[in-house]
Protein backbone atom coordinates (compact mmCIF):
# COMPACT_ATOMS: atom_id res chain seq x y z
CA UNK A 1 0.00 0.00 0.00
CA UNK A 2 1.48 3.29 -1.03
CA UNK A 3 1.78 5.55 1.98
CA UNK A 4 -0.08 9.16 2.08
CA UNK A 5 3.95 11.75 1.85
CA UNK A 6 3.58 14.61 4.13
CA UNK A 7 5.70 17.54 4.46
CA UNK A 8 5.87 19.63 7.83
CA UNK A 9 6.51 23.13 8.07
CA UNK A 10 7.06 24.88 11.39
CA UNK A 11 9.78 27.17 12.03
CA UNK A 12 10.43 25.56 15.60
CA UNK A 13 12.88 22.64 14.80
CA UNK A 14 12.08 20.99 17.48
CA UNK A 15 8.21 20.74 16.78
CA UNK A 16 9.15 19.62 13.27
CA UNK A 17 10.93 17.03 14.38
CA UNK A 18 8.52 15.94 16.55
CA UNK A 19 5.78 15.95 14.79
CA UNK A 20 7.53 13.81 12.14
CA UNK A 21 8.17 11.21 14.61
CA UNK A 22 4.18 11.62 15.93
CA UNK A 23 2.98 11.12 12.06
CA UNK A 24 5.71 8.10 11.21
CA UNK A 25 4.05 6.09 13.73
CA UNK A 26 1.49 5.43 11.60
CA UNK A 27 2.55 3.04 9.00
CA UNK A 28 0.01 4.57 6.54
CA UNK A 29 2.23 8.00 6.54
CA UNK A 30 5.74 9.10 5.13
CA UNK A 31 7.17 12.75 6.05
CA UNK A 32 9.29 13.60 3.26
CA UNK A 33 10.37 16.96 3.45
CA UNK A 34 10.71 19.82 6.44
CA UNK A 35 10.33 23.38 6.15
CA UNK A 36 10.58 26.18 8.47
CA UNK A 37 8.46 28.69 6.70
CA UNK A 38 5.87 28.94 3.93
CA UNK A 39 8.29 30.23 1.26
CA UNK A 40 10.42 27.15 1.68
CA UNK A 41 7.25 24.74 2.08
CA UNK A 42 5.94 25.84 -1.18
CA UNK A 43 9.41 24.97 -2.73
CA UNK A 44 9.91 21.48 -1.62
CA UNK A 45 6.10 20.89 -2.43
CA UNK A 46 7.62 21.21 -5.98
CA UNK A 47 10.65 19.01 -5.50
CA UNK A 48 8.75 16.21 -2.77
CA UNK A 49 5.06 16.34 -4.28
CA UNK A 50 3.77 15.60 -0.86
CA UNK A 51 0.01 14.73 -0.05
CA UNK A 52 -0.72 16.92 2.56
CA UNK A 53 1.16 19.52 4.19
CA UNK A 54 0.81 19.97 7.24
CA UNK A 55 1.69 24.16 8.15
CA UNK A 56 1.66 26.21 10.95
CA UNK A 57 0.77 30.00 10.30
CA UNK A 58 2.76 32.54 12.17
CA UNK A 59 6.44 31.99 10.73
CA UNK A 60 9.02 34.44 10.31
CA UNK A 61 9.13 36.25 6.55
CA UNK A 62 6.85 34.15 4.86
CA UNK A 63 4.18 32.95 6.55
CA UNK A 64 1.72 30.06 6.65
CA UNK A 65 -0.90 32.25 4.45
CA UNK A 66 1.98 32.79 2.09
CA UNK A 67 2.84 29.07 1.98
CA UNK A 68 -0.78 27.82 1.41
CA UNK A 69 -1.69 30.56 -1.32
CA UNK A 70 1.52 29.77 -3.34
CA UNK A 71 0.65 25.77 -3.03
CA UNK A 72 -2.64 26.47 -3.93
CA UNK A 73 -2.07 28.06 -6.88
CA UNK A 74 0.16 26.29 -8.35
CA UNK A 75 -0.14 23.28 -7.01
CA UNK A 76 -4.03 22.77 -6.11
CA UNK A 77 -4.05 18.80 -5.73
CA UNK A 78 -2.11 19.11 -2.45
CA UNK A 79 -4.06 19.11 0.46
CA UNK A 80 -2.90 21.89 2.87
CA UNK A 81 -4.18 21.09 6.80
CA UNK A 82 -3.11 24.03 9.34
CA UNK A 83 -1.67 23.52 12.62
CA UNK A 84 -1.15 25.98 14.58
CA UNK A 85 -1.35 26.87 18.32
CA UNK A 86 -3.97 30.20 17.37
CA UNK A 87 -7.45 30.27 16.76
CA UNK A 88 -8.49 33.75 16.78
CA UNK A 89 -10.87 35.03 13.69
CA UNK A 90 -7.95 36.96 11.87
CA UNK A 91 -5.70 33.88 11.60
CA UNK A 92 -8.45 31.24 10.77
CA UNK A 93 -9.67 34.13 8.32
CA UNK A 94 -6.52 33.91 6.53
CA UNK A 95 -5.75 30.48 6.64
CA UNK A 96 -9.32 30.32 5.15
CA UNK A 97 -8.84 32.49 2.45
CA UNK A 98 -5.35 31.01 1.08
CA UNK A 99 -7.22 27.95 0.29
CA UNK A 100 -6.61 25.66 3.58
CA UNK A 101 -8.33 22.62 3.71
CA UNK A 102 -8.47 22.07 7.68
CA UNK A 103 -7.48 24.22 10.59
CA UNK A 104 -6.79 22.18 13.86
CA UNK A 105 -5.32 23.46 17.05
CA UNK A 106 -1.37 21.95 18.54
CA UNK A 107 -3.17 20.74 21.75
CA UNK A 108 -4.96 18.31 19.74
CA UNK A 109 -3.83 14.66 20.72
CA UNK A 110 -1.23 12.76 18.25
CA UNK A 111 -3.99 10.27 17.47
CA UNK A 112 -5.78 13.00 16.42
CA UNK A 113 -3.44 14.75 14.68
CA UNK A 114 -3.03 11.76 12.40
CA UNK A 115 -6.84 11.36 12.04
CA UNK A 116 -6.57 14.69 10.71
CA UNK A 117 -4.08 14.17 8.25
CA UNK A 118 -5.32 10.86 6.40
CA UNK A 119 -8.97 12.65 6.42
CA UNK A 120 -7.89 15.95 4.81
CA UNK A 121 -6.05 13.82 2.62
CA UNK A 122 -9.29 11.73 1.61
CA UNK A 123 -10.63 15.19 0.62
CA UNK A 124 -12.56 16.23 3.84
CA UNK A 125 -12.27 19.88 5.48
CA UNK A 126 -11.18 19.33 9.15
CA UNK A 127 -11.80 22.19 12.01
CA UNK A 128 -10.66 21.37 15.42
CA UNK A 129 -13.35 22.20 18.39
CA UNK A 130 -11.43 25.49 19.27
CA UNK A 131 -11.53 26.85 15.78
CA UNK A 132 -15.97 25.79 15.72
CA UNK A 133 -16.20 27.84 18.48
CA UNK A 134 -14.29 30.62 17.20
CA UNK A 135 -16.38 30.33 14.07
CA UNK A 136 -19.56 30.32 16.14
CA UNK A 137 -18.73 33.15 18.42
CA UNK A 138 -18.34 35.51 14.99
CA UNK A 139 -21.28 34.29 13.26
CA UNK A 140 -23.59 34.27 15.57
CA UNK A 141 -27.72 33.87 15.23
CA UNK A 142 -29.01 34.85 11.71
CA UNK A 143 -29.70 38.55 11.80
CA UNK A 144 -33.94 39.60 12.78
CA UNK A 145 -33.95 40.47 8.61
CA UNK A 146 -33.09 37.04 7.58
CA UNK A 147 -34.88 35.66 10.36
CA UNK A 148 -38.38 37.42 8.86
CA UNK A 149 -37.85 35.50 5.78
CA UNK A 150 -36.26 32.47 6.84
CA UNK A 151 -36.05 31.79 10.78
CA UNK A 152 -34.23 28.77 12.23
CA UNK A 153 -37.01 26.67 12.91
CA UNK A 154 -38.11 27.01 9.11
CA UNK A 155 -35.17 25.96 8.44
CA UNK A 156 -34.98 22.96 10.70
CA UNK A 157 -38.14 21.58 9.55
CA UNK A 158 -36.04 20.92 6.21
CA UNK A 159 -34.10 18.52 7.70
CA UNK A 160 -34.76 15.14 9.57
CA UNK A 161 -33.57 14.44 12.93
CA UNK A 162 -30.57 12.38 11.87
CA UNK A 163 -29.66 15.35 9.12
CA UNK A 164 -29.66 17.85 11.71
CA UNK A 165 -27.34 15.17 13.94
CA UNK A 166 -24.97 14.99 11.37
CA UNK A 167 -25.05 18.62 10.20
CA UNK A 168 -24.23 19.59 14.02
CA UNK A 169 -21.15 16.73 14.78
CA UNK A 170 -19.56 18.06 11.24
CA UNK A 171 -19.31 21.71 12.44
CA UNK A 172 -18.02 20.56 15.26
CA UNK A 173 -15.54 19.00 13.35
CA UNK A 174 -16.03 15.22 13.72
CA UNK A 175 -14.63 13.01 10.79
CA UNK A 176 -17.15 10.49 9.45
CA UNK A 177 -15.42 7.82 12.17
CA UNK A 178 -16.73 9.87 14.84
CA UNK A 179 -19.84 10.83 13.79
CA UNK A 180 -20.70 6.92 12.78
CA UNK A 181 -19.84 6.39 16.74
CA UNK A 182 -21.55 8.87 18.49
CA UNK A 183 -24.57 8.33 16.56
CA UNK A 184 -24.32 4.56 16.42
CA UNK A 185 -24.21 3.94 12.44
CA UNK A 186 -21.87 2.88 10.24
CA UNK A 187 -19.36 4.91 8.29
CA UNK A 188 -20.46 4.51 4.58
CA UNK A 189 -24.08 5.78 5.98
CA UNK A 190 -22.64 8.64 7.31
CA UNK A 191 -20.57 9.15 4.44
CA UNK A 192 -23.39 8.67 2.33
CA UNK A 193 -25.54 11.36 4.35
CA UNK A 194 -23.03 13.62 3.82
CA UNK A 195 -23.20 13.48 0.10
CA UNK A 196 -26.67 14.04 0.27
CA UNK A 197 -26.43 17.00 2.36
CA UNK A 198 -24.08 18.94 0.24
CA UNK A 199 -26.04 18.27 -3.48
CA UNK A 200 -29.79 19.46 -1.43
CA UNK A 201 -27.59 22.38 -0.11
CA UNK A 202 -26.07 23.11 -3.26
CA UNK A 203 -22.32 23.14 -0.91
CA UNK A 204 -18.91 21.88 -2.36
CA UNK A 205 -17.51 20.50 0.77
CA UNK A 206 -17.52 20.48 4.47
CA UNK A 207 -15.65 23.50 4.89
CA UNK A 208 -18.87 25.02 3.82
CA UNK A 209 -21.75 22.64 5.29
CA UNK A 210 -19.65 23.72 8.53
CA UNK A 211 -20.03 27.46 7.95
CA UNK A 212 -24.15 26.37 6.55
CA UNK A 213 -24.65 25.22 9.97
CA UNK A 214 -22.98 27.90 12.27
CA UNK A 215 -24.31 30.89 10.41
CA UNK A 216 -27.64 29.45 10.06
CA UNK A 217 -27.75 28.85 14.46
CA UNK A 218 -28.31 24.65 12.99
CA UNK A 219 -25.51 23.66 15.92
CA UNK A 220 -27.88 24.64 18.82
Amino acid sequence: MEKIKVLIADDIMILRQGLKAVLEQDDELEVVALAENGKEAFEKCRVFQPDVVLMDMRMPEYDGAYGIAAIKEELPSIRVLVLTTFDDEETIDKALESGADGYILKEMEDEKVISSVKSVFAGMSIFGSGVYHTMRARMGKPSENEQKDRNVADMREEFTKRELAVLRLVAQGYDNKEIAAELCLAEGTIRNQISRLLEKLSLKDRTQLAVYVVKNGLDE
